[in-house]
């Protein structure tokens, strides 16, 4: 059995289409990546700029939004370049590297819906309490907090991952490094990584998605309750935009990651794993100015300043 560490390169397979869509693709990933930085740092200066916003739920907007960066720029640029260049090599420390961002900063990103879930639920079903227990000492944990989890399970994945060996061909079939990918490229026996990565991806999955599904369940509870009818439109408006990014990231990654034979069959997951790493970075920061009322309200003041000039 030959040694992993003589494998000094992969060979990144990507999407399996017609001669002439490589192009498209390229054009396609471009596009999104650009939206993705423009949105969210958008999102970022209209967080920073506007002092009514400097609240518990736009800090984690706005560290949402700068992960969002992170998260998208470890994928999309190297997957447009491969389509448009036909650049499909990566070296064996490139792929560790970027499974290890890859992993990091979706882990992390899991945590902070939770905590954003958490925080929605003490600004509806605590709100007296709110200021007192959402203070700036206990979102900034949060924060910290979500990085450190990100970086203990980046660290096993990664580590269990390229402890395997590659013998045979060292074509890995997807447009990026990801965990389920590389180990079915691996000539050795997977069963202990497809274990870990069940144990602790899943329980991180169903962990994340539990504190976001109980958090809500107390808010719809205490909403439905409400005597005020704008209270309740109010209170249904501000959650509405977080729990529409809550389905779609727990939804994908439910499905990537933390169903039992996730190594086996990665040609389904191609498609699926667009949606988390490329069009939900995309989409976030659309996601929460069109359901955000004060976001909207300060856009507005600016576009008068702008036309008033």
């Amino acid at each position: 059995m030959e040694n992993h560490t003589k494998v000094t390169e992969f060979i990144l397979v990507g999407f399996k289409p017609h001669p002439g869509s490589q192009l498209l693709l390229s054009v396609l990933f471009s596009t999104m990546y650009v939206v993705t930085v423009a949105g969210n740092a958008c999102m970022i200066l209209i967080i920073r700029m506007d002092s009514k916003l400097h609240t518990p739920m736009y800090f984690f907007l706005e560290n949402l939004s700068i992960l969002d960066i992170c998260y998208s720029s470890v994928i999309t640029p190297k997957a447009a370049l491969m389509f448009s260049l036909g650049r499909r090599i990566v070296s064996y420390n490139g792929c560790a590297s970027q499974m290890f961002f890859l992993s990091l900063f979706g882990t992390t990103e899991a945590f902070f819906l939770a905590v954003m879930a958490y925080d929605r639920f003490t600004a509806i079903c605590n709100p007296l309490l709110y200021h007192i227990v959402m203070n700036k000492r206990l979102c900034v944990f949060m924060v910290v907090g979500s990085y450190l989890s990100g970086c203990i399970n980046c660290t096993i994945q990664t580590g269990f991952t390229f402890s395997l060996s590659f013998c045979g061909p060292k074509e890995i079939n997807h447009f990026f490094c990801d965990v389920p990918a590389v180990t079915h490229a691996s000539c050795t026996d997977t069963v202990v990584n497809e274990t870990v990565m069940l144990a602790v991806c899943g329980s991180i999955i169903v962990g994340t998605a539990l504190v976001v599904f109980i958090s809500y369940g107390y808010i719809i509870i205490t909403i439905v309750h409400m005597p005020s009818a704008e209270r309740r439109r109010k209170s249904f408006s501000t959650c509405s935009s977080h729990m529409l990014a809550v389905s779609l990231f727990f939804g994908t990654v439910f499905f990537m990651y933390a169903q039992p034979g996730a190594t086996s069959s990665p040609d389904k997951n191609n498609i699926i794993s667009v949606l988390y790493t490329v069009v939900i970075p995309t989409l976030n920061p659309f996601i929460y100015t069109l359901q955000n009322k004060e976001v909207k309200v300060y856009l507005k003041k600016q576009l008068k300043r702008k036309r008033f000039f």
